[in-house]
């Protein structure tokens, strides 16, 4: 069933379907006969970790979830407590798997709603998948390209084997190991399960359609980390020791200038009839402050040194996606948000009837419990340029956790 809550996205957006309708026969006998896609973990099942990535990738239009027939009706109900206590912001569907893997994302693509015009086909046992994974498949098929899947370097020695006897060993450095998302262009992907349907081809991945028909499929660097949980073994990765981790504060201020420009969205919310604001991005205010005071959390300088006002590829760009780079610049520091106090300063628009979606979509795009992002508002009683109504400006105060350092850095 649709979640209501949220408009429709634009076609230009790929849909993504989640698949979590596997048995996971090799691990059912350790976690009592339940299918790993709903094993929680950090407080979520799987299948929902990968929905949060492609939420807060901000390149993603919606989601369909792929579920066992026999499970329907409480993963719906799983679905319907998860989204309300942790709101994806996007529209999602579900649809009832099949026997096979194939089967699963022939179903699930025919729910997508007719305006989308590609797709992101994601294992839901990847639970550790990136937002900027994401990014990269989605920039890849905005590209042009009809198939594209992730992959990473083969480091064993793969051997072709028949009745317990080598028969051949294949060249290593011709060798990938693929992993999910892989994105495809919707029409080409539909005529190739038609055709794998018609002719009896079964196959282990979707991009193996898209060769069977003769489509080149592009491929990117994967990551080492998304890591598919299939045997028993794997499931240390989801106990993975958690290191020592010490408190940080980052704090971020911005100010545009009213004009003619561009329509004002704050916190990745548009506001409508308000003042339009100057600015080489989308001029975001709140959402630039936030990205200087996260960069602040682990000394990595400010929004200008990352992306630049004179750089012609931010010009109109999302800040919503400057943001999910920040984020992907503090994690690899070992960073991660915990807090954020917001505070936006005008004398016009008023704040108020869009307090509520801001903080909630903030808080979506953190990855934030709603009650973790925190928005004030005030003037300046007619005082200086906000005063004036000549312009707005936002302060941030994040707090995060960072991994402890051993070996500080000391000045001499």
């Amino acid at each position: 069933m649709p979640e209501e809550s949220q408009p429709q996205c634009p076609a230009s957006k790929p849909w993504a379907l989640i698949l979590a309708a596997g048995q996971g026969s090799r691990l059912s006998a350790v976690l009592d006969g339940a299918a790993k896609q709903f094993l929680h973990w950090r407080g979520a099942p799987l299948f929902w970790h990968s929905a949060r990535a492609m939420s807060r990738s901000a390149t993603v239009a919606g989601v369909v979830f792929v579920f066992p027939e026999r499970d329907m009706g409480a993963a719906q109900d799983m679905l319907a407590n998860l989204q309300h206590r942790d709101d994806l912001g996007l529209p999602w569907l579900v649809a009832t798997g099949g026997a096979l893997r194939q089967d699963s994302v022939r179903l699930g693509l025919s729910v997508l709603p007719a305006q989308a015009r590609s797709v992101l086909i994601h294992d839901a046992a990847r639970p550790f998948l990136r937002p900027e994974l994401v990014r990269r498949v989605c920039a890849a098929l905005a590209g042009g390209a009809v198939g594209v899947i992730p992959a990473i370097p083969v480091t064993d020695t793969i051997k072709m084997v028949a009745d317990g006897r080598v028969t051949d060993t294949l060249p290593r450095a011709d060798l990938v190991a693929v992993q999910t998302p892989q994105g495809f262009a919707l029409d080409e992907l539909r005529a190739a399960h038609a055709y794998a349907l018609r002719v009896g081809l079964t196959v282990t991945d979707d991009a193996a359609l898209l060769e069977a028909l003769g489509h080149e499929v592009c491929v990117i660097p994967g990551e080492a980390n998304n890591v598919k949980i299939t045997r028993p073994e794997d499931l240390v990765f989801l106990h993975a020791a958690v290191p020592e981790r010490e408190t940080c504060t980052g704090m971020g201020y911005d100010v545009h200038r009213f004009g003619q420009g561009r329509p004002m969205k704050l916190g990745g919310v548009l506001i409508p009839h308000a003042p339009q604001v100057l600015a080489h991005s989308d001029g975001d205010v709140l959402l630039h402050a936030l990205i200087d005071a996260i960069l602040g959390c682990a000394c990595l300088d400010d929004i200008g040194a990352h992306f630049p006002d004179n750089d012609p590829r931010f010009e109109g760009i999302s800040s919503a996606v400057l943001l999910h780079e920040a984020l992907d610049l503090t994690r690899e520091a070992g960073v991660t948000p915990r807090h954020v106090d917001l505070t936006l300063v005008a004398q016009t628009p008023r704040i108020t009837p869009w307090r509520g979606e801001i903080r909630k979509n903030v808080a979506r795009l953190l990855g934030l419990p709603l009650d973790a992002v925190n928005l004030k508002a005030t003037t300046e009683e007619h005082l200086g340029f906000t005063g004036r109504a000549e312009g707005i400006k936002a302060y941030a105060v994040v707090t995060a956790s960072r991994t402890l350092r051993q070996n500080s850095e000391t000045h001499e």
